[in-house]
């Protein structure tokens, strides 16, 4: 293949920002007055105020006394071995030096709203969420609002791709997070322990997915249903609103994510100009809801057909929670 001339690199780069500046003109309305470069200069001025507000009052950490009382509770009823660490690598005691990170991520960063948070019961769960991003700060969202603010603390075991867990020092970090390798066996065994858990069925699809197509679900697997119906649990359904604008997916450069072993590398307007740091999330903020508990009966080995309904009752509430929380905000970065 002939080496592209500079001219050629440039009228790429030219191509990908006007395709990014159109893909963000389709969320203004067509009677909004306001420039779209004026909307969003307002919106993150007042983002940038309200984080520094933040960070200055310092009103964001958790204190050291209610991160105690949170761990000790995690502690009660754990199937922990010796040492503190589960048959998964889940170390609850970890979590301590993870707490100042997700108090920034959560409530800083993305300054996210948590609706409804109480509606989590105790006992086996599964939180079912859609998924964007291009990297998962969804799922460190959805389970720093489990940790942080939920009554009792919970920890969400998050299922996570494998590739993930493969990656060096952050596969070991994950698990002593609490997180496993999305496995129906590991799903079922922490269902058994009444463990809360935490499943994407987008699984890299619905992450991934390039921005023109926000906000519209991709395709469900069938696995959680099949694993809710064989160990009676109850599925909490999760809308995380905010999350598909903090990194602009444009396309993914499929070579080198399969030379990479990754799922997808995303073609990002500044990535030509930042390299990695393009995929620094953008401080969006965060509304994220949670759905009434639906319970399904019905046998797990069912065919296809059977399941498909149940499967799409989930994913009809978290898109009913998803327009709900993109009628009621503000912008996107407020």
């Amino acid at each position: 293949m002939p080496r592209r001339t500079l001219h050629e690199r440039y009228a790429r780069l030219h191509k990908l920002g006007m395709q990014a500046a159109n893909q963000l003109q389709a969320f203004v309305s067509p009677e909004q007055e306001r420039p779209l470069w004026q909307q969003l200069s307002e919106e993150l001025g007042e983002a940038t105020q309200d984080i520094a507000a933040l960070l200055l009052s310092g009103t964001w950490r958790t204190p050291d006394e209610e991160v105690d009382r949170r761990i000790a509770q995690l502690l009660q009823g754990q199937h922990l071995g010796e040492f503190g660490v589960d048959p998964f690598g889940y170390a609850p005691e970890s979590l301590r030096v993870m707490v100042p990170i997700m108090d920034f991520l959560l409530r800083v960063w993305f300054r996210a709203e948590c609706f409804d948070l109480n509606r989590v019961p105790e006992g086996r769960v599964l939180l079912i969420a859609n998924h964007s991003g291009q990297l998962p700060f969804d799922g460190m969202a959805i389970g720093s609002a489990m940790l942080l603010e939920h009554e009792p603390p919970r920890i969400a075991r998050t299922m996570v791709e494998k590739f993930a867990t493969a990656l060096p020092g952050f596969g070991d970090l994950v698990y002593r997070c609490g997180s496993v390798t999305g496995l129906p066996d590991n799903c079922r065994r922490l269902l058994e322990n009444d463990e809360c858990v935490l499943v994407f069925p987008e699984g890299a699809r619905g992450i991934a997915k390039p921005f023109r197509e926000r906000y519209r679900m991709t395709a469900f697997g069938q696995g959680f249903m099949r694993l809710a119906l064989e160990t009676n649990t109850p599925i909490v359904p999760i809308a995380v609103v905010g999350a598909e604008e903090q990194t602009i997916n444009l396309g993914n450069l499929e070579l080198l994510a399969r030379l990479l072993h990754f799922p997808s590398m995303p073609i990002t307007p500044g990535m030509a100009f930042l390299g990695p740091l393009a995929m620094v999330p953008s401080p969006v903020k965060y509304r994220i809801y949670f759905g009434e508990p639906m319970t399904f009966e019905g046998d797990p080995n069912d065919d296809e057909a059977v399941i498909a309904p149940k499967v799409a009752a989930v994913k009809a509430s978290i898109q009913t929670m998803m327009d709900r929380g993109l009628r009621e905000r503000r912008g996107y970065f407020v």
